[in-house]
Formats: C-alpha cells, structure tokens, sequence
C-alpha cells in the first residue's frame, strides 16, 4: 500500500555518521542474566544494592491502597538492582505490539524490531533530530499549537522549525497541502512533527491528511505522529501499526497519560526497521531502567489494562461533565479544538456572553494567576498560541477535583466581572505564563 508512494530513502535521509555508526557493545549482548550464570563481566556490586530494605519477603507494601500484597515489583527485583537492565527490552516491546496490533489500518503485524524505548517521549523527540537531522543545517517542521518541547530539542540540536500552523477556523484541521508545499520548496526540512490528538488543541488529526503528507513525490523525510494522548480518543484512532506499510513514518506513545505512569518516564517510537535500527543503535546502552521495564511490562498485563481502562471511563465521564456545565458559567466561552484528549482548550470572555463578552487574553490570564494563587487550583494558560487567543487548558482530573474547579473559576470570574479582582494588560505576564511547557 503506501510504500508504493513513497519517495523515501534511508540511506539518503540519515546523517551518515548514524548509517555508519556501531552501537556500543555491552555486557549482557552477548550472555545474559538468566539467573544461573556468575556475572563477573561488568563491575556490577555482587553484593547487591545498598538499600536498607524494609519490605517483608512476600512484597513490598503497596501505596496506592495501604496494603501488603506480593506483586511484580517485589524485594526479588529490588535486590536485582545491583545489575545492569536489559539492553534491548524484547519482552517489553511484544507486549507493546501486541497491545497496538489492532489489524484496524493494515493487516501487517508489529513485531519488537520495529519499536525503540526511550526516557519519555522527549527522548524519541531529541533521538529522532539527532538522526536525521545535521546541527547548523536541516530544519524540522512543526504545525502550531502544539508541544513545545519539538522546539526546545531543535534549537538544543541547533535547528531551525518552519512553522505550518494548524486551521484553526476548521477545529485545528492539519493543513497538508500547506506542508507540502513547504517541503517541496525545502529540501532541508527533514523531519515533520503532527500531534494527534493536538496539545493544546485535543483534537485528533485526520488519517488522509497524514497521509497525503507521507505521498509527497519527491520529498525525503520522516513524518513524526505524537500520540501521547490517544488513549483517550476513540478505540482502533491509534495509527502505530500503520507505520508497517510507511517506511517514513514513526508513531511515538508514552505510559505518562492514560497509563498513569508519568512518574517511571517510558516513551515508545513505532517504525519501519531500518529506523528503529537507527534508533536503538545511538541510544545510551542501558537507557531503560530494570524498574521502569518491570512497571511498564505490568501495566500491560491484562489485570493492569483493566485497571487502565477503568481509570480511563471515569475520566471521561469527567470529561462530559466539563462539557456540560463550564457553558453555564459566566464568562466561560467556546471550546477551541476537539474533545479527545484528557484535557480541554476553552476561551475566557471579558464579560458575560450575554453581556456581549469577548475573548480576552488579559482576563483569561487572571483567571489562571488566581485560581492557582487563590484557590489552589492550577490550569495551563494558552492565550499567546496561534489560534488560542483568550484561553485556558484544563486537565480533566477526578470527580472531586472537576467539582471544586468548577467552583473556583466560577467564583473568580464573578470576582473580576465586580471588579474585586484586578485585571492587567500585561504582555510580559502572559508570554512568560504561556511559555511553560507542557
């Protein structure tokens, strides 16, 4: 299918100190810890980590829920900590295949070769640009709104971004025509970065548009699809297998979102083999740690991705409920954007609507400046993004803490609408409030 269309050349596209480049050889390559062989090949602690352990032998106490419980991340794994992790993460990769072979946009299958793990996501971000593009030279494209950090790692990597933005007066639609125009008139740009679904803008980007972007004729580069938030948008939306008929194409996901486990930093890149290869080559050895594998292989176990889902229903019910109720508050505006995400993107109006309010970028700055300093409830401000004049993001959080939310901006805006509570035009204030990245 789309590799027939595709002007694609690896050996073209790749810096080629990375083609060439001969991964580090470390020590479990070549034998591994299974448990019977006597390590003495790497310098590791044969005495094991120096942790004064507390836990009894059946399990360590589980936090969530107060109780002793033998699960995966018993006092066994703490005491393997003294040696070095799984270089190459087989076991966990299958079970990310096996988690994302839908047979919903292709019929090929994922194996482990076409998958890299990073330190989140912004390690495949940085991976990627470090690949393909050459400091001082290429260019990266990025469709704004979106996440900043494609930015942050391409002036790191001395970068310059052409920015294509999304259209927002069609819900945030990816422009296609638009990028490919831009790489047609550019052969430096190497790498596309699409968030689908968008942050801020929570909505999921077109299948065809993406793909117009692979089809273009003669360009040769990678098309990068973040879907950090995809759990959270219709089953079978995922395009992570597709990436077996696109030799250009990668899919990055992350177990900090709809898994809950932001905290063990795990980000996935699903490719063609050739790139993945690329990838794992110039990764530091040992970049996955032994806990973080063991917690992500149990996340995906399917008693872990009943609990999962589960989470995940109730917060979208959450979700409806901030559909529903925000519109009745005064002063709350449009929802910019979609809904498929864990988060919403909404306009903050100087007044009333039926008062005749506008979006405005200063009250919606002191929307957010006084819920967190006065009411301890903290949102994003977005006002200073192409499209995102006079708004706010907000994570869809538990039932207890959508109510209070709801409470506390009505109650601020009803504060600045009587002028309790001042309302200044600074500039500075909003780019420094809409820079955080995030």
């Amino acid at each position: 299918m789309g590799l027939t269309n595709s002007a694609f050349d690896l050996s073209r596209c790749a810096r080629p100190n990375i083609l060439s480049l001969q991964p580090y050889r470390c020590a479990r390559d070549d034998y591994k810890d299974d448990g019977t062989n006597v390590l003495l090949d790497a310098n590791e602690n044969a005495f094991g980590p120096g942790l004064k352990l507390t836990a009894n032998e059946s399990g360590i106490r589980n936090e969530i829920n107060g109780t002793s419980s033998s699960s995966t991340v018993d006092t066994k794994l703490l005491l393997g900590l003294n040696r070095y992790p799984d270089p190459h993460q087989i076991e966990l990769k299958q079970l990310l295949c096996d988690l994302r072979n839908t047979r919903t946009h292709t019929s090929e299958i994922l194996r482990p070769e076409n998958l890299f793990v990073g330190v989140g996501s912004d390690e495949a971000i940085d991976a990627i640009l470090r690949c393909f593009c050459i400091p001082g030279r290429d260019k990266i494209l990025t469709c704004p709104p979106t996440y900043g950090m494609y930015a942050v790692s391409a002036q790191i990597n001395d970068l310059e971004v052409v920015k294509v933005p999304l259209d927002a007066s069609n819900a945030f639609s990816l422009q296609p025509e638009a990028i490919n125009q831009k790489l047609a008139s550019d052969p430096r740009i190497k790498v596309v970065y699409i968030c689908s679904p968008g942050n801020p803008t929570a909505n999921l980007i077109d299948k065809s548009a993406i793909q117009i972007v692979l089809e273009h004729p003669n360009w040769n580069g990678i098309v990068v699809v973040d879907e950090a938030y995809i759990d959270f948008a219709a089953e079978g939306s995922s395009l992570a297998e597709w990436v077996t008929e696109w030799p250009n194409l990668i899919v990055m996901q992350t177990l900090s979102k709809a898994f809950g486990l932001a905290g063990i930093r795990l980000g996935v890149v699903f490719t063609s083999p050739g790139i993945a290869s690329l990838l794992n080559n110039l990764k530091a050895p040992y970049n996955i740690s032994t806990i973080t594998s063991t917690l992500a292989c149990q996340a995906m176990q399917p008693e872990s991705l009943e609990v999962m889902r589960s989470n995940r229903s109730k917060l979208l019910k959450q979700r409806e409920k901030l559909l529903a109720e925000m519109p009745k508050i005064p002063g709350i505006g449009r929802f910019l954007g979609g809904a498929e995400s864990n988060f919403l993107l909404v306009e903050i109006l100087d007044k009333p609507r039926e008062s005749g309010g506008k979006p405005n970028n200063a009250t919606a700055l002191a929307v957010y400046e006084s819920l967190a300093e006065t009411k301890g409830v903290v949102v994003r401000f977005r006002g200073k993004e192409p499209g995102c004049n006079a708004s706010i993001r907000i994570t869809v959080g538990t039932e207890e803490e959508v109510d209070k939310f709801l409470e506390e901006i009505r109650a601020v805006l009803e504060e600045i609408y009587q002028g309790r509570l001042d309302v200044s035009n600074g500039t500075e204030e909003e780019t420094a409030a809409n820079d955080v990245v995030a």
